[in-house]
């Protein structure tokens, strides 16, 4: 069977090794050595002076509507994964969607403007397929209004935007470092901001508010996470250039062999700069899509219809209309993508798709 994506493990041992001094300490959670070390680590590898290693991307983002005190309404996007929106209503904020640009398939800066109110808040956008979004753009829309400016950066372990870290831009950004991810540390996430003082009170923030055994200066939730996910993450970092690179490789090759097929690409924003995650497809229709889907569906390989269904769809949201996502999230597909995905693996899914369009 091949999946959509599979998990990178290290050598066995390496792991181990970590594990060894877990057990001589005795310490498993509560911002052990490894956690520390970990959070070290990341910065100087993403030049960065300001991170918090938390227990999921979605608490992540939780942690970041807390600490930024939001408020009413956030404006968002329909096309991302569910827990960017779900986020929001789990924290009692009303999501404004805005509809995305269909080329980058990003929020749309040219529509934000219209979806402020009085009640906005924030805008939390996602850099899809770990793709920036015009951050520029955003940024200049929420200084003129007064917004904070959440991104939701999942798929972007690896990525930089104009010579920094995507993780550098927003008030805070967040990200994913689940098993499925880049990067990961089988469950974990991440939060950055260049605030020292929002940075402090996330820190209070994901450990109950703690200051002390039995003082608490902040409302809290339990957001930490265990020296056995930061020990993998530590392991998982020395392998990352190898992992960055094999993606770059499956990615250049897929667009090579698919050059013939009738699908829009996605449109980097930047690059140079990308960390080529995801080879998402939008194919002409629907229809187009299940008979790619078949023919390797039946060769035992699965892809995946991401992001499907358009996020305004959902059943506990008030209808509205996002025309474009709503097409799109109709029509792509995402082929499979992992470390040791063979080229002679990547050919034959090639031939399939080829030989549905062909016939």
């Amino acid at each position: 069977m091949i999946a959509v994506t599979k998990p990178f493990l290290p050598p066995q041992e390496e792991y181990e090794a970590y594990i060894k001094g877990i057990w001589q300490r005795n310490w498993l959670t509560n911002n052990g050595p490894l956690v520390n070390e970990l959070e070290l680590e990341l910065k100087e590898y993403l030049d960065l002076k300001h991170l918090l290693y938390v227990n999921n991307g979605t608490i992540a983002l939780q942690l970041a509507f807390k600490a930024l005190d939001l408020r009413g309404e956030v404006i968002t996007t329909p096309f991302s994964y569910v827990a960017t929106v779900s986020s929001l209503v789990w924290e009692g904020l009303t999501p404004v969607f805005v509809d995305i640009n269909p080329k980058s398939l990003n929020i749309d800066p040219g529509k934000i403007e219209a979806a402020i109110t009085p009640q906005t808040s924030a805008i939390l956008a996602t850099h899809v397929y770990g793709n920036p979004c015009e951050v520029d753009k955003i940024q200049k829309i929420a200084d003129k209004h007064g917004l904070k400016v959440i991104y939701d950066a999942a798929h972007c372990f690896g990525t930089r935007y104009k010579g920094k870290s995507i993780f550098a831009y927003g008030d805070i950004s967040t990200t994913s470092f689940h098993a499925t991810k880049l990067f990961h540390t089988i469950e974990g996430g991440a939060l950055f901001t260049q605030n020292p003082e929002v940075l402090k009170r996330i820190a209070l923030m994901r450990n109950f508010g703690h200051t002390g055994t039995n003082t608490f200066d902040e409302l809290g939730i339990n957001g930490k996470n265990s020296e056995f996910h930061a020990a993998m993450g530590l392991v998982n970092l020395r392998h990352i250039e190898a992992i960055l690179n094999s993606r770059k490789e499956q990615w250049l090759l897929y667009r090579d062999l698919l050059h013939n097929l009738d699908y829009q690409p996605l449109r980097l924003t930047d690059p140079q700069g990308y960390n080529f995650s995801y080879y998402p497809m939008v194919l002409p229709d629907e229809a187009s899509l299940e008979k790619y889907m078949e023919i390797l569906n039946v060769n035992y390989i699965f892809p995946r219809r991401y992001f499907y269904p358009s996020l305004n769809l959902l059943p506990y949201l008030g209808a509205q209309s996002m025309p474009v996502s709503e097409d799109i999230s109709t029509r792509v597909l995402c082929l499979p993508m992992y470390h040791d995905l063979s080229p002679e693996t990547q050919q034959m899914i090639a031939r399939f798709l080829l030989r549905v369009q062909n016939n």
